[in-house]
C-alpha cells in the first residue's frame, strides 16, 4: 500500500505584480503541521524595470518564514525592522495580535536585471500565542545548521531534527530540511519523522514505490515514519511538517486565527486603518495593500 497519501500539483497564484507557485493551502489538504500556506515564489528573471513591490499589508496569528534560493528582498515592518533578506537566510516574523510589513526589491538593484527565486510560508502559531506581541528574529545563512552524510548535503532550515537544531525561534514542534543530492540512492529517515510531513520537490526526481516525481510536486505522508524514498542524480528536496494543532485554523487573506471573530476584528482594523492594531511601517508610510472587496463578508460590510 502506498504511503503518499496526496500530491499536489504547484498552481499559479497573482500576488499583484508577480506570479507565484501556490502549495498551501489545498482543497483537501488545508495543513501539514503547523504550516498552513506555501508560495514557491519564481525562479524569475526581472528585468531593470521589474521590482518586487508588496506595499504594507497586515498578519495574525502567524509566523512568516522567508527563505531564497536567489534574489533579494528588503523587508520592513511595523516593528522597526528594516533589513535584506539574502539567499539562505531566515525572515522569521511573528505576527501575534498584529503585524504589517512590506516586501520591495532593495534600492540599489532596483534599476539592474536580477533574479528572484525563493518560498514564503506561513507557519500557524498555537492558541496560547495567537494574541501575543509581534516579534521579528532574522537568522543569517552561516547560522543555520549543515552538514554532509557521504553525497548528500542536509540543511536544517528551521525546528529539529536528527538531534540537531535551527536557531531559528520556532513556537511549536516542526521541521524543515532542505535536501541535496550528488548522485541516486536511497533515503530513509522516517524513524526521525513525527507529525505530519510532506516532501517538496525543487530540481530532479524522486522514485518512490516504482512511481517517479519531478519537479513542482509536493507528496503528503499517509504516515512520515514510513518515509523511504529514492532521490535522484543532483536533485533538490524540501521535507516539512510537525505535530498539527488541536483546532482549526481559519485562513481569511492573510489573517490566520483559530478564532473567526478575532479574524472579523483584525479585517475591520486594516479597513478603517486603525494604527493602534496595525502600527505604520517606518520608512514606507505612503502605500497599503486595501483589505480585498472580496472578503468583506456580511458582518464586516454591514
Amino acid at each position: 500500500m502506498s504511503n503518499i497519501g496526496l500530491i499536489i500539483e504547484e498552481k499559479a497564484a497573482d500576488i499583484g505584480n508577480f506570479l507565484v507557485g501556490r502549495l498551501l493551502p489545498f482543497r483537501e489538504k488545508r495543513a501539514v503541521g503547523p504550516f498552513v500556506f506555501i508560495d514557491h515564489m519564481g525562479p524569475a528573471a526581472l528585468n531593470q524595470y521589474q521590482n518586487l513591490d508588496v506595499p504594507p499589508h497586515p498578519h495574525i496569528g502567524l509566523t512568516t518564514l522567508t527563505y531564497l534560493f536567489e534574489g533579494s528582498i528588503q523587508h520592513k515592518d511595523s516593528l522597526g525592522s528594516d533589513i535584506e533578506i539574502k539567499p539562505g537566510a531566515v525572515n522569521w516574523m511573528t505576527a501575534g495580535k498584529g503585524v504589517v510589513h512590506s516586501e520591495r526589491t532593495p534600492e540599489y538593484l532596483r534599476n539592474s536585471d536580477k533574479n528572484l527565486h525563493g518560498f514564503q510560508i506561513w507557519v500557524g502559531l498555537p492558541k496560547s500565542l495567537e494574541q501575543s506581541e509581534p516579534t521579528f528574529h532574522h537568522t543569517k545563512a552561516n547560522e543555520i545548521p549543515e552538514w554532509s552524510e557521504g553525497s548528500l548535503q542536509y540543511k536544517l532550515i528551521a525546528g529539529e531534527l536528527f538531534g540537531r537544531k535551527s536557531p531559528v525561534p520556532v513556537h511549536s514542534n516542526l521541521f524543515f530540511l532542505e535536501v541535496k543530492s550528488k548522485e541516486r540512492q536511497k533515503i530513509n529517515i522516517g524513524k526521525d519523522l513525527f507529525g505530519e510531513a510532506a516532501m517538496y520537490i525543487l530540481e530532479g526526481t524522486v522514485h518512490i514505490e516504482e512511481n517517479e516525481f519531478g519537479g513542482k510536486q509536493l507528496l503528503v505522508a499517509k504516515n512520515p515514519t514510513l518515509c523511504e524514498f529514492e532521490i535522484g542524480e543532483n536533485a533538490t528536496v524540501y521535507l516539512f511538517g510537525g505535530d498539527p494543532f488541536d483546532e482549526e485554523r481559519f485562513i481569511f487573506w492573510n489573517f490566520v486565527n483559530s478564532d473567526k471573530e478575532i479574524i472579523e476584528q483584525a479585517k475591520l482594523n486594516w479597513h478603517q486603518q486603525n494604527h493602534d492594531a496595525f502600527p505604520l511601517v517606518h520608512g514606507d508610510e505612503e502605500e497599503f495593500v486595501p483589505l480585498p472587496k472580496a472578503i468583506l463578508n456580511g458582518k464586516l460590510s454591514k
